[in-house]
């Protein structure tokens, strides 16, 4: 770069001291601990383990990162946890705008209107109903107030009462918009809930992409709503936040130094990956084995497992990680065993080969094992690099997480030579 001005003169012998060819004690010393201090970064930097979460979007790959916070990281501050308290009621407003309007679209306002007739009066429901609603008033409400947006803002239901969560500006206008109407409409979403008729809408649920875990917020709106709320690490676990930015958090783990990456699995953020490939020690693969029956909310021909599949081959197909330990997460277990009673894995097109039982967990998990299989050009792919998984179980992702830091570390020696191979 060209500079201007005039300089001072330099001593005789250079820079440094007179006489002292390269600099004095004092600078050769400062050298010698910058490189030290250079040689030592190096070490540290080689030494520690870096593991990135890939996948698709909902598979689940936050919820893991979140676990190895709980699980290795510090506890949450107030102002993370009013955070969380505000994600909490706008999923679950977000969850009942497309409930409702599945409702509709299913044309079943007239057996919510049956159910309510066959309920009786509000007055005689009362004892058992304090709204004193029926299901067909609640789901009115919530159409008028939530979705078609036709009806005058609501009065705040709590008034003078100090709410605990407040508004949080880290959650975002809309997320603090949707926290507000929860906490107004809070009893008319109870009723509808527990109607019949939103019993089967749920169970059709798949159509409109509701977060399936999200059925434990509308089991437990009390105590969401009360005044005294605070999220427990479960609620934090099951929140939605949509991941739109590389995230990163470091972990000190019996003595080993660990970085995990988090990155949106929406096509629209996938372009950000390739920012993180350099230098990963292990790539954690989450697909949902539940999503089988559900479609892309960017993408709504596309399946999300056939999307899953494909993002799996290309990753597992990439120079990139032609030296990386990549582990496969199968995620949701625990919603995958509860759909497949309803929902035949056969019926659905892109799996119409799937010649096991109905209503089987280990015949269609092992099912969906081979198709990932199938994704790679070689075999190496060994079955301890493969867990079946509940991301929002902390003591199963414990066990998960701690036999996949060993089978990391043991990959990377051997692939360092320092194990034999095989």
């Amino acid at each position: 770069m060209g500079c201007g001005g005039s300089k001072e003169p330099l001593p005789p012998g250079g820079v440094g001291s007179p006489g002292t060819p390269g600099g004095g004690p004092d600078e050769v010393n400062k050298s010698t601990g910058i490189d030290r201090d250079l040689e030592r970064a190096r070490q540290e930097e080689e030494g520690k383990v870096k593991m990135l979460l890939l996948g698709a979007g909902e598979s689940g790959k936050s919820t893991i990162f979140k676990q190895m916070r709980i699980l290795y990281g510090s506890p949450r501050s107030d102002d993370d946890l009013r955070m969380y308290g505000v994600v909490v009621r706008s999923n679950i407003i977000v969850a009942l705008r497309k409930l409702c309007s599945h409702l509709r679209n299913l044309g079943l306002e007239q057996a919510l209107d049956a159910e309510s007739a066959e309920s009786g009066s509000a007055v005689e429901n009362a004892e058992e109903d304090p709204s004193g609603a029926s299901p067909r008033q609640a789901y009115d409400e919530l159409i008028a107030h939530l979705v078609d947006n036709t009806a005058p803002p609501a009065q705040d239901a709590n008034g003078d009462v100090k709410d605990w969560v407040g508004q949080s500006p880290r959650a975002g206008l809309a997320a603090n918009n949707d926290a507000k109407q929860f906490l107004q409409h809070v009893e008319a979403i109870r009723v509808l809930w527990q109607s019949n008729t939103m019993k089967e809408v749920w169970s059709k649920r798949a159509a409109v992409n509701v977060i399936d875990s999200h059925k434990e917020y509308l089991n437990d709106l009390s105590r969401i709503a009360a005044s005294s709320y605070k999220p427990t690490a479960q609620d934090i676990l099951l929140g939605r936040v949509r991941t739109t930015q590389v995230v990163m958090e470091r972990y000190r783990i019996d003595g080993i130094d660990f970085e995990m990456y988090d990155v949106g699995g929406q096509r629209s953020e996938r372009r950000k990956w390739i920012d993180c490939f350099d230098h990963v020690d292990a790539v954690i693969f989450v697909a949902a084995l539940s999503e089988y029956d559900q479609t892309l909310a960017e993408a709504k021909r596309t399946n999300r497992m056939v999307e899953a599949l494909e993002l799996f081959r290309s990753v597992c197909n990439n120079r990139a990680f032609a030296n990386t330990s990549i582990m496969l997460f199968l995620n949701k277990k625990d919603i995958f065993a509860e759909k497949i009673m309803y929902s035949d894995i056969a019926t659905q097109r892109p799996f119409s080969d799937y010649a096991g039982p109905p209503k089987d967990f280990d015949h269609g998990v092992l099912y969906f094992i081979q198709k990932f299989k199938d994704c790679l050009i070689d075999d190496e792919f060994n079955d301890s690099f493969i867990h079946v998984t509940c991301a929002t179980d902390t003591n199963n992702m414990e066990f998960v997480l701690d036999s996949t830091r060993t089978i990391i570390m043991t990959d990377n020696l051997r692939r360092s030579g320092f194990l034999g191979t095989e």
